[in-house]
């Protein structure tokens, strides 16, 4: 049975380590893309401070649609194709990691929670798919910051090597 630990202060860096190999724990043994998506919003979500909201949106059509998640019910669909909406929409049409420290400095951003103020969206490849994001909220202006996209984005990728793509 999976078990949190502490993490470290002190260096996002090493914070973003330990969450890593949590992560890692968690996934151990288990390969659905649902249920271990399911455990990386709820890890993330209780273990990253000032979250309002973590989860994912999945690729279904030309749309991204909600995954599992953890915080306040959010928006189901989210345009990608032809024209992307909000940041989870550039940051899949992109493919590039979209880190923002003000959302409402970002043009067609799709507020889902008011209280959302910062924001930070990893695609998710399969290949040269894009199978959906990676969304991270929170309440406070300039949360997020390059070592945070970091961490995100190796938590991203350890989901992805432990966890069957969606076909």
């Amino acid at each position: 049975m999976f078990q949190a630990t502490p993490l470290p202060e002190g260096s996002k860096p090493r914070f973003y380590e330990e969450l890593n190999r949590q992560l890692e724990g968690l996934l151990a043994g288990e390969r659905d893309f649902i249920a271990n998506a399911a455990n990386l919003s709820a890890l993330v979500f209780n273990l990253v401070p000032d979250l309002n909201w973590a989860g994912l949106y999945l690729m279904r059509g030309n749309d991204l649609v909600l995954g599992p998640f953890q915080g306040k019910p959010a928006c189901v669909r989210i345009p990608v194709h032809p024209a992307p909406r909000g940041v989870c929409g550039a940051a899949a049409a992109s493919r590039q990691t979209q880190l923002v420290r003000n959302v409402h400095d970002f043009p067609g951003h799709i507020a889902c929670d008011s209280a959302s103020n910062a924001e930070i969206v990893v695609p998710l490849l399969a290949g040269d798919r894009v199978i959906g994001v990676l969304d991270i909220d929170s309440p406070t202006l300039a949360r997020f910051d390059e070592d945070d996209q970091r961490g995100f984005e190796t938590l991203a990728a350890t989901f992805l090597r432990l966890s069957d793509a969606p076909s």
